[in-house]
């Protein structure tokens, strides 16, 4: 079992990659899943994820504080809203779209008033 959280923590961390260099994609759910599979995998990748760079740019103040630069609220807010704002507009199902609408409110409160903002890259 170990391995398939290894595998996927690998396939997590290279889309997260990149998802900060294509705002279309997000960074820091695949990142996030990445952390926890390779916790739950090996000591040894948990460890070497930590000290990249993708992990302390894009994951560490959250993991650590719970927080988030305002810079990478908006980031996955504005990437996530309009992949949903595609599927919303694409497809004409009224209990679809009822979803994504609340979907969208909840993921604007959970980030803007849940998770508490950090200004610059230190959060300690």
């Amino acid at each position: 079992m170990k391995y398939i959280y290894i595998v996927i923590g690998i396939l997590s961390m290279i889309l997260g990659g990149i998802g900060v260099v294509l705002p279309v994609l997000p960074t820091v759910p695949f990142l996030l899943l990445a952390s926890f599979c390779f916790a739950k995998g090996s000591d040894r990748f948990n460890n070497w994820f930590k000290s990249t760079s993708l992990y302390k740019n894009n994951l560490e103040s959250f993991e650590k504080n719970k927080s988030m630069t305002r810079k990478t609220k908006w980031k996955i807010l504005i990437s996530a809203s309009v992949m949903l704002g595609f599927v919303f507009f694409k497809y004409d199902v009224l209990p679809m779209r009822i979803f994504i609408a609340a979907l969208i409110a909840f993921k604007y409160y959970y980030f803007l008033v849940v998770i508490k903002t950090v200004d610059g890259g230190d959060c300690h």
